[in-house]
């Protein structure tokens, strides 16, 4: 498709994943006539940059590197800026200073149709997204929008995966005395996280097993369960986009309502992410609350096996925010939604409160999901990935013509202001 704006524009790059997608939609978009420049934060940045256009920050975080980013964007007349995670604090500053100049902001993350799509999303995603709030306007806006092809195209190993964040993150811990005022984002230590995950791999084999046994047990059995699947702690849509301080929150506030208003009979899996590193121990953090809250025998801990499976035969699904949330969703199943999500919609997900949900889960009504996902994989998701070279080929070629074309969001899928507010923080409890 050509634009009819397609004037030469400046796109900066900031933070993407340790990936080299972002220097492959930075060639396609030179292609087009645009020019690409990158600011490096650290090691990694520039390890996945190695092209021209990159400039190096090596000041103190806040209102110092906003200052920088603002005079920066002035200096280059940037038009664009593209960055993954919006919600990371160096991110936050220099969002801030390109909106108070009017540059198009333009976020990339792993898709929300998992495990072949990405997201590119202006302006924001979760509770910062313009996607349409409101079910009328969804349905009207998909009226012509055909059914997506659902076929996966795509695949990636998680060796490569882990290989890609070794190589971004070891030269961070490693030459740090190259940015020594850089300020990581995550919540652990890199060398941390890496054993925790050594650890858990050489576990793994018997974890599926165990895992496997309880997907069967469940799947035989004749009772009724609801299915929570744990996110990473370190997730910005925990952070950022939750009512909750830290995962722990959540994970105590489901289990009490659990064993106050759920079914004698009905039983709750809560299940660990597969790319947990392990540094928390949610399994007895779970089976230590359940036995306090007196539903141990109802309340069961999966670290593995087939969560599609479970999803098909769950009664429902309680999620903060997770992207299993759609699945269950594209199976017609009930869900609900305790933090900001771009699914969050009446008539979608399940708006009674989460006391009421145990009890009366609704399912979401059939031509608002066909709508929404048609919607949703027309405009704000593109076909790739991340971790493999057709994936990464694919997505920035995809991401590349939609941002020169200025059709993200398009057709029909930005409401501005954004239709979704942050959640309000609870109070930290005293100890």
């Amino acid at each position: 498709m050509v634009s009819q704006q397609s004037s030469t524009r400046v796109f900066l790059f900031l933070q993407g994943p340790s990936s080299p997608i972002f220097t492959k939609i930075a060639a396609r978009l030179e292609a087009q006539g645009h020019r690409c420049l990158r600011i490096n934060l650290n090691p990694g940045d520039q390890i996945f940059w190695r092209r021209k256009g990159a400039h190096n920050y090596r000041g103190r975080g806040g209102y110092a590197w906003r200052a920088y980013a603002g005079s920066f964007m002035d200096r280059h007349a940037v038009t664009d800026l593209v960055l993954l995670g919006e919600e990371r604090p160096y991110h936050q500053h220099a969002l801030a200073a390109a909106r108070d100049r009017s540059i198009a902001v333009s976020v990339i993350e792993m898709g929300y149709l998992r495990p072949d799509w990405l997201t590119l999303e202006r302006g924001g995603m979760s509770s910062n997204s313009h996607f349409p709030a409101d079910p009328q306007q969804i349905v009207d806006a998909a009226r012509a929008l055909p059914e997506p092809d659902w076929k996966r195209r795509y695949s990636q190993s998680f060796l490569a995966e882990a290989a890609y964040d070794l190589l971004y993150n070891l030269p961070n811990v490693f030459l740090w005395f190259l940015f020594p005022h850089y300020r990581r984002h995550a919540l652990f230590h890199p060398l941390a996280e890496y054993a925790g995950w050594v650890v858990r791999l050489a576990g793994s084999g018997r974890r599926n097993r165990a895992a496997s046994q309880l997907v069967d047990r469940f799947l035989d059995g004749g009772k009724p369960f609801f299915v929570y699947p744990l996110q990473l702690q370190t997730d910005f849509q925990l952070r950022a986009h939750s009512p909750y301080n830290d995962q722990r929150e959540a994970i105590g506030q489901i289990l009490t309502s659990f064993a106050r208003y759920a079914g004698h009979d009905t039983q709750l899996i809560v299940k660990i992410h597969p790319l947990d590193n392990g540094l928390i121990n949610w399994r007895k953090l779970v089976t230590n609350l359940a036995a306090k809250l007196d539903v141990s025998e109802r309340v069961h801990v999966l670290d593995g096996g087939d969560l599609n499976a479970l999803l098909e035969r769950a009664v429902g699904t309680v999620t903060v925010n997770s992207t299993v949330g759609l699945h269950a969703l594209q199976l017609g199943k009930p869900v609900k939604v305790l933090g900001a999500a771009v699914f969050d919609i009446a008539r979608l997900s399940d708006q009674a409160s989460l006391d009421e949900f145990w009890s009366a889960p609704k399912p979401p009504e059939a031509g608002l999901r066909i709508a929404f996902f048609r919607l949703l994989a027309a405009t704000i998701q593109v076909r790739g990935n991340f971790y493999s070279g057709d994936g990464t080929d694919a997505g920035a070629t995809a991401i590349a013509e939609r941002l020169h074309d200025r059709s993200v969001n398009q057709p029909g899928a930005f409401i501005d202001p954004p239709p979704r507010k942050k959640p309000a923080k609870i109070a930290l409890r005293r100890q």
